[in-house]
This record gives structure tokens, C-alpha cells and sequence, in this order.
């Protein structure tokens, strides 16, 4: 038996981003997490959102950790995660009416952030909101020193990683039809943007 993985920034972060959730996510019945990592924010928000369905996906390979987290953590209205890689499209999920992913644009490669917005601009009807947590640069420049060591460890990882400038995101977006609400400032140098479906 695996043991569980565990984020501390999972376990520092859920409570801010949780508190924007609640009123983004008021109107929404169905959300798909992209993402879902170790299945920690999974578990969290889908709990104290029983009016919608929460769906996880993510990776095949990280669907032991985010099943063992559901295990520990059931929920009516959680359900388990669906392979899903943002470049195979069409997406194995349709009448979603909001996503949600954390941590996940300075991970994937450049071309992969543009394919998420390209299944987005597919998935979603007018009306429906995209959420998306992590740092994020402005002005081409980091917001922190913190920041700028983080995006250094990232391209040393993979030289495809590293911080997205909010411009370049923002632009995607728009491309995909969806218009930004807010850009909520966040602990440990990180932002909550908001979009909505044109």
C-alpha cells in the first residue's frame, strides 16, 4: 500500500483560495479540477461545496494519490479522477460549467498551458468561470525573490518549467473567450485569477 502523499502548500493555501471559491463557485453545479495532484484540495473543497459536483483529474500516474486521499476522505459529491492530459483532445469530460487547477501552468510546458486554454474555449458555455492558483509574473518581471528562486529550481528541473507571465495567460484566455473578473492576491507570492465564459 502507497503511503499518502502530502503538500504542505496544499495544507497553507486551501483555506484562502476556498473563501474566493465559495462565492465563484456559488451558481455552479458541476466543477472539473484540472490537475488534481495529490488530491488534497480535492478532498477539501468538495465538502463544504455539496451543491456541485467536484470532478478530479489528472495524469494516470497520479491517480493512486488522489484516490488514496478519497478513500481517507469520501464525499457524495467527489468523484474520482479521470485521465486527463490537457494536449489529447477532445477532453473525457463534458457539462462542466467551471474548472479549477492549481499549480499547474508553471509545471506543464508553454505548449501545454496553450492547449489547456484551447480545451477550455471547447468545453465551457458562456457563463461558466475558470479558476487558476499559482505565481505568476507581471510586467515580464517576478513579484519576488522567492519567486525568482522557485522559477530557477523549476527550469532546472525541466527546462520547459518556469513562472507564466499573467499577460501571455491572460491573452490565451481571451483568445478562448473567457473575460477576466479578479486577480486575488494570495499567501506566499501567488494569485487567484477568475475568468468568465463570454
Amino acid at each position: 500500500m502507497m503511503v499518502k502523499p502530502f503538500s504542505q502548500a496544499c495544507e497553507n493555501n486551501r483555506q484562502p483560495i476556498f473563501q474566493v471559491l465559495q462565492a465563484v463557485l456559488a451558481s455552479s453545479r458541476h466543477v472539473l479540477e484540472l490537475g488534481s495532484g495529490t488530491g488534497q484540495h480535492a478532498v477539501y473543497f468538495a465538502p463544504q461545496l455539496p451543491h456541485l459536483i467536484w470532478q478530479t483529474s489528472d495524469l494516470a500516474v497520479n491517480h493512486e494519490a488522489i484516490n488514496s486521499w478519497i478513500d481517507e476522505h469520501p464525499a457524495e459529491n467527489l468523484r474520482r479522477p479521470l485521465v486527463l492530459d490537457v494536449d489529447q483532445q477532445p477532453w473525457p469530460v463534458t457539462g462542466a460549467d467551471a474548472v479549477f487547477t492549481a499549480n499547474t501552468c508553471h509545471i506543464m510546458s508553454w505548449q501545454s498551458v496553450i492547449g489547456l486554454f484551447a480545451g477550455l474555449e471547447k468545453l465551457l458555455q458562456p457563463g461558466a468561470h475558470v479558476v487558476i492558483y499559482g505565481p505568476f509574473n507581471y510586467g515580464g518581471e517576478f513579484t519576488s525573490d522567492s519567486n525568482a528562486r522557485f522559477d530557477q529550481m523549476l527550469k532546472q528541473n525541466a527546462p520547459y518549467r518556469g513562472i507564466r507571465d499573467f499577460e501571455a495567460i491572460n491573452g490565451l484566455a481571451d483568445e478562448a473567450g473567457l473575460t477576466l473578473l479578479d486577480d486575488h492576491a494570495m499567501p506566499a507570492n501567488n494569485r487567484l485569477l477568475v475568468w468568465q465564459r463570454r
